[in-house]
């Protein structure tokens, strides 16, 4: 398969693997979109293609999980706890933000 007609996936991973710092902008960019339909799933595979652009043995290992665990937390169906996904996105050299959603109104 020619390099213009391979999957987005692969893609994406080889993205990752050349540009690092790739992760935080699509990161961001999926956990802004995860109140859309489908925002979670895209969260997850998004944080799974980081990982797997890394190893995802090593992403396991140093999230202190089985590899296999790790990828039954980030497959579609995956419902991973705040510790395994503060545990996979520490182990992929990544941290939880918050900001301030704009558009949201101020309760009283």
């Amino acid at each position: 398969m020619s390099k213009a007609s391979r999957p987005h996936g692969e893609a994406v991973i080889e993205l990752l693997r050349e540009d690092p710092a790739f992760a935080d902008e699509y990161l961001t960019a999926c956990t802004e979109a995860i109140d859309e339909p489908g925002g979670r799933e895209a969260l997850l595979m998004a944080l799974r293609q980081v990982a797997e652009a890394q190893g995802m043995a090593a992403v396991a290992e140093r999230a202190g999980m089985q590899r296999e665990g790790l990828y039954r937390a980030l497959s579609p169906k995956g419902n991973p706890t705040l510790k395994t996904l503060l545990a996979v996105l520490a182990g992929a050299g990544l941290r939880l933000a918050v900001t301030r959603n704009e558009g949201a109104s101020r309760a009283a």
